[in-house]
């Protein structure tokens, strides 16, 4: 990671799991390709396309199942958003509606998910409902259900099939089927047991219409990080095509360890790709240095802090959560001391105004090279340890316990 201007692809990406890669294989290949014929135009034009679409892809889900499943919630869950927050998709309503509605991703614009109404609110024929709702503009549909999956969701799915569009099944509530369980039978209650019994369930009704057997993944809203919302969205992004996985990635709450690293791998590709671009680019002779594109460095570090929750108004909703001061959590964050030491830091209030500020036109190769050397290696610190800040807030006996400005000790130095 700390020597990211080699030019080996193939290698570089080795070290990411699929469900975490940016990149497809087929990509990594033409790349490799063109290196390997010293074409250099055409790497650096496929790095551009490839970046392009990292940057710029939409990503739309479909989330329809019947009133009273906790669809609203799911959604809400998915976004990262709290049911009485602003913008929240509404809970508990009566659904009368056959449109749908769409809710932009508050943190990243490019992630849309739509509430369709249950088709059992409608007069749609399964392959009509599809047709009515616009089927072919969402990337895959969930189909929720809060009790056993009916026939006509089956029938639903196995219409989404036949147009060959991914489709997922999600049992929500499982955290109040496990309580009940709990209580009415204390003796006996056996967790495992009780989940397997519903996952079987559900698993047997949709089998009397589907050919195959799917998958369905148990979750609660209230609790992403439990149950399988995590198995949820490690299978959505292992079958999302790997230029949509970043923003998928990035739109994700990160309340769980696996979560918060899978950001950080996949901004690692990105920061690195930026870098690579760079590099094929100042090799390509005539260099019209001008034509660079120099980045507010402040400006992209707030928005990895946004990826990973700890924006200013992520931070407070945590301190509300914690009982604690906003200031108390920012003292405890190795992330924001990067912001404000002053020894021996690569951001340094000086530096930071010159690197972002300095003309283009004053770029020679080698000053080019410096500059988005620095910024790589401060990028991917900062995301580092932004990834550490997150991964400590989960756990907050933990996390407070820590003696603030300990963690000063913990960055390294340039």
């Amino acid at each position: 990671m700390d020597q990211p201007l080699k030019f080996n692809f193939e290698n570089f990406f080795k070290n990411f799991k699929k469900e975490s890669k940016i990149l497809s294989e087929e990509t990594i290949a033409l790349i490799e390709s063109h290196l390997k014929n010293e074409n250099l135009q055409g790497a650096l034009s496929t790095i551009t396309h490839a970046l392009r679409n990292i940057d710029k892809a939409p990503l739309n889900i479909a989330v329809t199942g019947e009133t009273g499943t906790g669809k609203s919630s799911f959604i809400n869950a998915l976004r990262g958003v709290r049911d009485e927050e602003e913008g929240a998709a509404k809970t508990g309503v009566v659904e009368t509606t056959t449109e749908r509605t769409p809710y932009p991703h508050t943190k990243v614009p490019n992630v849309t998910i739509w509430d369709l109404p249950g088709i059992e609110s409608t007069t749609f024929t399964p392959q009509n409902y599809l047709m009515e709702m616009k089927f072919d503009e969402y990337d895959f549909f969930i189909i929720i259900s809060a009790t056993r999956f009916k026939k006509i969701e089956a029938h639903l799915a196995k219409a989404i099939e036949k147009m060959n569009t991914k489709f997922y099944f999600v049992r929500t509530k499982i955290d109040q089927d496990i309580s009940n369980e709990q209580r009415s039978k204390p003796k006996s209650f056996n967790r495992v047991d009780v989940l397997n019994r519903i996952r079987n369930d559900c698993s047997n009704n949709l089998q009397e219409v589907l050919s195959s057997q799917p998958p369905v993944f148990l979750v609660s809203n209230f609790d992403v990080s439990n149950f399988d919302f995590p198995n949820l969205e490690t299978t959505l992004l292992s079958e999302l095509p790997a230029h949509k996985r970043h923003i998928f990635m990035m739109s994700l709450h990160s309340v769980t360890e696996s979560a918060i690293n899978r950001k950080r791998d996949s901004l690692r590709q990105k920061i690195w790709l930026e870098a690579q671009e760079v590099e094929v680019w100042a090799t390509i002779p005539p260099r019209d240095f001008n034509k660079v594109k120099m980045q507010k460095l402040e400006e992209t570090l707030n928005h990895y802090r946004s990826y990973f929750g700890l924006d200013e108004a992520s931070l407070e909703n945590i301190a509300k959560d914690f009982n604690v001061s906003v200031n108390e959590i920012k003292a405890h964050l190795k992330s924001l001391h990067l912001l404000t030491k002053n020894k021996g830091m690569a951001f340094k209030e000086k530096e930071l105004e010159y690197i972002e500020y300095i003309p283009c036109v004053t770029f020679g190769p080698l000053d080019l090279g410096l500059y988005f050397e620095t910024t790589y290696k401060q990028k991917i610190l900062f995301i580092d340890n932004l990834a550490s800040d997150a991964t400590s807030l989960l756990n907050r006996e933990e996390f407070l316990s820590e003696k603030p400005g300990s963690c000063m000790s913990d960055i390294p130095e340039y």
